[in-house]
């Protein structure tokens, strides 16, 4: 699929990823605890972090070497993936929230506040809501699967992509 969000969900949409990522970020590093934590199949785990690696969303680093033990730690791309999982939280914890309220509660280090993260234009630093943003095609918009509208609507043809 010819777009970003397509792309992106090649890479972290299977199920266990975001969840991985999570743990990660949360400060589990060792292959017992994340396989403890998430209550996954050690051999799924494996492939899920091995996919992750090849992706460079994470890290193997070496912490033991008999025998050859690895942490596994996020990278810079896994690091960026961590505000999308957390507008993700926002949601649940708006839509979907588990009995007896949000499981996590965020602090700002800086401010010292309890936050809700939310999207925020870049330039202004205003929320962006969705009623008050417009896609437009970008320099890498093609006219193919998931992008064809948004194609049409710059002009570009199916020759064109």
């Amino acid at each position: 699929m010819h777009c970003s969000i397509g792309q992106s969900l090649e890479r972290v949409g299977e199920w266990w990823t975001p969840l991985i990522v999570r743990d990660l970020f949360l400060g589990l590093h060792r292959f017992d605890d994340l396989a403890e934590n998430l209550g996954i199949a050690r051999n799924l785990l494996t492939r899920r972090l091995e996919t992750l690696v090849e992706g460079g969303i994470v890290e193997r680093r070496a912490y033991q070497e008999r025998p050859l033990r690895h942490e596994y730690h996020l990278t810079e791309a896994g690091h960026d993936l961590v505000p999308v999982l957390m507008a993700l939280m926002a949601w649940g914890d708006k839509w979907a929230t588990p009995a007896g309220g949000p499981p996590v509660l965020l602090v700002h280090d800086e401010c010292g506040a309890q936050f809700t993260p939310q999207v925020c234009c870049s330039a202004c630093g205003k929320p962006a809501r969705t009623a008050e943003v417009t896609a437009l095609p970008g320099p890498g918009a093609a006219s193919g699967p998931g992008t064809r509208v948004l194609a049409r609507r710059g002009g570009l043809t199916s020759q064109d992509g």
